[in-house]
């Protein structure tokens, strides 16, 4: 049996209630998704219209919006089953280190898109335009993933009531739920004229991503004896995301292969991908087990890995006004001097220190919060 380092949750069954040891396992997760997410992200806005190696890599980054939920349910079910809390003090405080951030950002990139649009409409025609964009999560391209996340802040309740009817029978909970999932899933990609009533905002809403919101709220439930397995089985965890990564390949070159669209044929909305986030969440967490096994609490990795995840919310939110910035407010610069693909390399790298610019800057004022997620605390002199 593998040797669980003293203090981990995992070192004993019944810790994940006992103690609120902080899980440093999730903060490599927490950094190894958003990390991917600007890849997808910067992929998608340079890649060339044929190349098809960065197609095939752009379709393996797809796990990351179901990665992204787990991860949520996982560590928002095992925060509240150590801290347990009326939900009228629990979401306050949620939804402001999240709502705040999203009203914030939906406007910033509103009034960005607004002048790259050039269009000249009235102000109460804006005003209603951005209040829709609000509610659907449509204000820019990655802000969906905070309005799902409110939704599952909203559903928590309900979230706790299903895991703990349903102790003893987790198995057959998330069988169901990932038939659920695969066959909706499976209408989005082969079938949409039988969801033609929310294809428009299939990813805005949490039950496009409920067997993963469900499996991650499970493992929370189960955390101590989960992450045991997962420190047990880090070879298998490795063989198996090999043959998910396998068979993900195999069903891009098919769908492409049958005439399927380089991007269509490797969207997040392909089945395969649900094999394919699965193995990668466990992949992820194997690498977090290693890591929280073998850290240095005084070492600077650990401080390192510290900082990236409190900043990892942060980049996140302001990484597509890098982009922005770099690729289109820059009249081309990047994309008339830099040949594809070192071009996708380049940005992604300007990106990313762009973002961290960004949120280093503001978490040292006082729009921290509605700019990071997190609050600002000013510096108190001796």
């Amino acid at each position: 049996m593998t040797e669980i380092p003293p203090g981990s949750v995992a070192q004993k069954p019944g810790a994940a209630r006992a103690t609120a040891a902080h899980l440093y396992e999730v903060d490599i997760v927490r950094i190894l998704t958003f990390v991917c997410v600007i890849g997808v992200h910067t992929i998608s806005h340079t890649v060339a219209p044929t190349e098809v190696p960065l197609y095939l890599l752009l379709a393996l980054l797809h796990f990351t919006r179901n990665v992204f939920f787990a991860l949520t349910a996982f560590v928002l079910v095992y925060s509240y089953l150590h801290r347990p809390k009326p939900m009228r003090e629990f979401w306050p405080k949620r939804f402001l280190l999240v709502g705040v951030p999203y009203l914030a950002w939906s406007a910033i990139y509103f009034v960005a898109s607004t002048l790259h649009s050039g269009t000249t409409v009235s102000f109460g025609a804006l005003v209603l335009r951005f209040l829709g964009q609000v509610v659907t999560g449509v204000a820019w391209y990655h802000l969906y993933f905070l309005l799902v996340t409110m939704q599952v802040y909203l559903l928590l309740p309900v979230i706790l009531w299903v895991v703990r009817k349903s102790r003893g029978h987790h198995t057959l909970l998330l069988s169901v739920s990932g038939v659920i999932q695969l066959a909706l899933i499976a209408c989005y990609f082969y079938w949409p004229a039988a969801t033609a009533l929310i294809n428009h905002y299939n990813k805005q809403y949490f039950f496009s991503y409920q067997f993963f919101i469900l499996a991650g709220a499970v493992a929370a439930d189960h955390s101590a004896t989960f992450l045991l397995w997962v420190r047990e089985h880090r070879p298998r965890i490795a063989v198996l995301t090999g043959i998910a990564a396998a068979l993900t390949i195999a069903v891009y070159f098919i769908a492409v292969a049958t005439g399927v669209p380089l991007y269509d044929a490797g969207t997040p909305l392909q089945p395969v991908m649900m094999v394919w986030a699965l193995a990668v969440c466990l992949a992820f967490l194997a690498i977090g087990t290693w890591w929280a096994d073998r850290r240095n609490p005084a070492g600077l990795g650990t401080r390192f890995v510290k900082v990236a995840s409190d900043r990892s919310f942060g980049i996140f939110l302001s990484h597509p006004l890098a982009i922005w910035f770099l690729l289109w407010v820059g009249d081309d610069f990047f994309e008339r001097t830099i040949p594809t693909p070192w071009l996708t390399l380049v940005i992604y790298l300007l990106v990313i220190a762009s973002a961290i610019a960004i949120t280093e800057v503001a978490r040292r004022t006082p729009l921290s919060l509605p700019l990071t997620g997190r609050p600002w605390r000013a510096k108190r002199s001796a």
